[in-house]
């Protein structure tokens, strides 16, 4: 028996799958790295825990052509993140701005608590942030 497994666990498989996901994301996360010349470009320190996120997103004709992300954190903080640049690919500015923290519960498909939706949501806090940011200087053209 692996030692992480508790043999008391009443949860299900789909539980565990989840689980796999946030870590496989937390080891090998998607989208890493910077994009040096991004219409969206906002950090983030979650005081709560000290995860510190940047988030970087390339526009083209109103649509997210790249998105890239750097910084540590937990693994909830770092997969959520992961799990949002993919997310991200494709959508327009009105798209991304409809994306709800019931989404983001949903990408990572376990219950969190009160301080881990914290974690969950700093993402989704970056990107909100960044795009009125954007759209307050005048950005994207």
């Amino acid at each position: 028996m692996e030692d992480n497994m508790d043999p008391n666990y009443v949860g299900n498989e789909e539980d565990e799958i989840y689980k796999e996901n946030i870590l496989d994301h937390f080891k090998n996360p998607r989208n890493f790295g910077e994009i040096v010349e991004a219409e969206i470009e906002h950090s983030e320190l979650n005081s709560v825990c000290g995860d510190m996120i940047k988030l970087f997103v390339k526009l083209g004709d109103d649509k997210v052509v790249d998105v890239k992300f750097k910084g540590n954190g937990c693994a909830i903080s770092m997969a959520s993140t992961s799990m949002l640049t993919q997310k991200l690919k494709g959508k327009t500015l009105e798209e991304i701005k409809k994306i709800t923290k019931e989404d983001i519960f949903e990408m990572l498909g376990v219950k969190l608590g009160v301080v881990r939706q914290k974690c969950g949501l700093l993402c989704l806090n970056i990107l909100n942030k960044g795009v009125k940011e954007m759209e307050k200087n005048g950005k994207n053209n």
